[in-house]
Order: C-alpha cells, then sequence, then structure tokens
C-alpha cells in the first residue's frame, strides 16, 4: 500500500470550546507513552495527524472533533 494514500484520511481536527484543552499524542509500540501536548484556548483550532509515531490522540476538555469518520464533541470534566 502506497504509504501517503494510507495517511491521506488520518487527519483531525480539535476545536476548543473552553479554555485549556489538552491534545495529547502518544506513541506507538510495545510502550505506549505521551510524546507530545498542546494547551487550546476557546475558539482555537488545532489539525492533528496519525503518523508511523502517534497511534493515539487524548484530548482533555470541551471540543469539537472533526474526522473523515464524522464529529463528536468532548464534553467538560465534572468534578
Amino acid at each position: 500500500m502506497d504509504k501517503s494514500a494510507s495517511n491521506s484520511n488520518d487527519y483531525i481536527v480539535i476545536k476548543a470550546k473552553e479554555d485549556g484543552v489538552s491534545v495529547i499524542g502518544l506513541t506507538r509500540g510495545s510502550d505506549t507513552r505521551f510524546h507530545h501536548s498542546e494547551k487550546l484556548d476557546e475558539g482555537e483550532v488545532m489539525i492533528a495527524q496519525f503518523t508511523e509515531h502517534t497511534s493515539a490522540i487524548k484530548i482533555r476538555g470541551h471540543a469539537k472533533i472533526s474526522t473523515a469518520y464524522g464529529e463528536v464533541e468532548s464534553e467538560k470534566k465534572h468534578d
């Protein structure tokens, strides 16, 4: 399979609906670890891609997430 074709739909768009939304990239392989994190404030948008190094992306906080498979909205943390 052509590597560029396999990654063409592996982007996600994250739009923060509140200040302080965390976006955390997790590594691929036998030991899953955090390898990158970003904080977004309300209204900020980040475009992220799954790669040979990134197998998962964790989003903490209220955000709208758009993928090739549809849209989902994460919820605020309730105490």
